[in-house]
C-alpha cells in the first residue's frame, strides 16, 4: 500500500514538473475604424493587422527549449479570412507558422514568417510597422520591394514560406537574423520580365532562378539603435537598407531609414528605386504623436513623396484610440487610384 502510495505520488509530481516546462500563450488584436481614402467611399476597414495567435515553448533541458508560433489574420468587420489587395482570401496561417529550437546557439525556426529584412526594419519606420498605406512600412520604407514575387496576387509580400529561419543570440545589444528559403512558385501568376507575354521570363507556375535569402545585423542597447539588412527573392530582386533611432528624450524618438532595390534581373526599365523615411514619435502623457515624411525614387519616373501624421490615445495598456492623415503624390495613375491619394482614418485598437 505504502508502494502504491508512493509511485502515485511520484508519478504526480513528475507530472506537475511536466506541466511546469511548458507554457502556450494565446493573444491576438482587433482593429475597426472608419477610412475615407481618395476616390472611394467612406468604409469601414483597419488600420493595422487583426491577429489572433497561439505560441508556446517547452523546456527540453540542458538550457534548449522547443517552440511554435502559428498566427491567423481575419478581418474584423466581416470575420473572414485576411483579405489581399486582390480581394480573395488569404490563408488560414497567413500571419506565421513556424516550429523550432531555442539555446546558447540562438534561435532556428522552420515554415512560414516575416522575413528578417522585414522584420527588422520595422522597428525604424514611425507607424511602428502597422499595415496601413497611411504608413510607410508596406511602400517606401522598403522602396516597394515585395519578398514574394511567386506567391499569388494579393498575399502579403513581407514573409516567406517554405523557409528557416536563425536569429543569433543577443551579445551586447548585438543580433544576426537570416533567413533561407525555397525558390518553388506557391501559386503565382506568370511573370513577364524581360520576356514577352506569349514567353514570360518567369512561365505560370515555374520556380525561381535563385533561392531567397536575407540577412540583418541590429544593435540596440541604451537610446540609439541601428539596422542593416540585405534581401534577394526568388527572381533576384534585391534591396538593401539602413536605419537608425535614437530617443533624443525620453518623450521624443527620432528614427530615418535609407533603402535601394535592384530589379535589373526582370526589367529593362525603371529598375533601380531609391527611398528615404524620417520619422518621430512623441509621448504627452497617455497620447502619443507620430509623423513621417519620405521619398521613393525610381528611375525614369516620377518621384512618390508622402506626409502622414497620426495620433493613438491609449484608454489603457491594451486599448487605444487613433487619428491618422496622409497624403501621397507621384503615383502612377490607373482606372481605380489617382495619382494623388489621400486618406484619413478614426478607429480604436485593442490586444489580449
Amino acid at each position: 500500500m505504502k508502494k502504491t502510495l508512493l509511485a502515485i505520488a511520484l508519478s504526480g509530481a513528475c507530472a506537475s514538473a511536466a506541466h511546469a516546462q511548458s507554457a502556450v500563450q494565446i493573444y491576438g488584436t482587433i482593429d475597426a475604424g472608419v477610412i475615407k481614402r481618395s476616390g472611394d467611399s467612406v468604409s469601414i476597414g483597419k488600420r493595422s493587422a487583426n491577429t489572433l495567435g497561439f505560441k508556446g515553448t517547452e523546456d527540453l533541458g540542458n538550457g534548449l527549449k522547443a517552440l511554435f508560433h502559428v498566427e491567423v489574420r481575419y478581418e474584423s468587420d466581416t470575420g473572414s479570412n485576411e483579405i489581399g489587395s486582390n480581394g480573395t482570401q488569404r490563408p488560414l496561417f497567413q500571419g506565421q507558422s513556424r516550429v523550432g529550437l531555442q539555446g546558447d546557439f540562438g534561435m532556428l525556426r522552420i515554415g512560414r514568417g516575416l522575413t528578417p529584412f522585414h522584420e527588422t526594419i520595422g522597428a525604424f519606420e514611425p507607424f511602428h510597422a502597422i499595415p496601413t498605406p497611411g504608413g510607410f512600412y508596406t511602400d517606401i520604407a522598403v522602396a516597394g520591394y515585395s519578398s514574394q514575387a511567386l506567391d499569388p496576387i494579393g498575399y502579403s509580400n513581407n514573409r516567406w514560406s517554405n523557409a528557416i529561419w536563425y536569429n543569433s543570440p543577443l551579445i551586447n545589444g548585438f543580433q544576426l537574423n537570416t533567413a533561407l528559403a525555397t525558390k518553388e512558385n506557391n501559386g503565382g501568376p506568370a511573370i513577364i520580365g524581360r520576356g514577352t507575354a506569349a514567353s514570360p521570363q518567369y512561365p505560370l507556375g515555374a520556380e525561381g532562378s535563385a533561392n531567397p535569402f536575407s540577412i540583418t545585423a541590429t544593435y540596440n542597447n541604451g537610446p540609439a539603435a541601428f539596422m542593416a539588412g540585405y534581401e534577394r527573392n526568388a527572381i533576384e530582386s534585391k534591396v538593401w537598407s539602413i536605419g537608425a533611432s535614437v530617443f533624443a528624450t525620453p518623450e521624443l524618438k527620432l528614427m530615418a531609414t535609407y533603402a535601394r532595390l535592384d530589379q535589373e534581373n526582370t526589367r529593362l526599365f525603371n529598375a533601380n528605386t531609391r527611398s528615404w523615411v524620417l520619422g518621430a514619435n512623441y509621448t504627452m502623457g497617455p497620447g502619443k504623436f507620430l509623423a513621417g515624411y519620405g521619398e521613393k525614387d525610381t528611375d525614369g519616373l516620377d518621384k512618390v513623396k508622402q506626409l502622414s501624421v497620426g495620433y493613438e490615445y491609449s484608454l489603457s495598456k491594451r486599448t487605444y484610440l487613433y487619428l491618422d492623415a496622409s497624403r501621397k503624390k507621384g503615383l502612377i495613375p490607373t482606372a481605380t487610384n489617382p495619382s494623388t491619394v489621400n486618406q484619413y482614418d478614426i478607429g480604436i485598437n485593442h490586444s489580449f
